[in-house]
């Protein structure tokens, strides 16, 4: 499913001006246990613009549900949900509480 929507976002069958000339990462789907819901997980390269990528890709959800649907051979086209992915922002604030010298010190205790 992952690798079909990135597939399908790279095709630029997609026409909405907000994703005209956006590139995004599929970092994760998570399917439902009945494959009935499928959240997807993106971030936007340079981590600029997701708000406007988020309703874009809730404005072609229907669109994208039908080509998912083709792609991907399922009893059921699962009802897509699009959440930013805040995963590297928390990385990255850990690392940086990690390299702060008090907190070294800490733990190097």
């Amino acid at each position: 499913m992952r690798h079909a929507f990135a597939q399908l976002l790279a095709s630029g069958e997609i026409h909405d001006p907000d994703l005209q000339g956006a590139t995004v990462t599929v970092t994760e789907v998570r399917m439902s246990p009945d494959l009935r819901n499928a959240n997807i997980f993106f971030t936007p390269l340079g981590g600029e613009g997701g708000p406007a990528i988020l309703k874009a890709l809730k404005r072609a959800a229907p669109f994208i549900r039908r080509r998912l649907a083709e792609a991907v051979q399922m009893r059921v086209a699962p009802q897509l949900w699009f959440e930013l992915d805040t995963s590297f922002d928390s990385a990255n604030r850990i690392e940086t509480v990690l390299k702060d010298p008090q907190v070294r010190r800490d733990l190097d205790s």
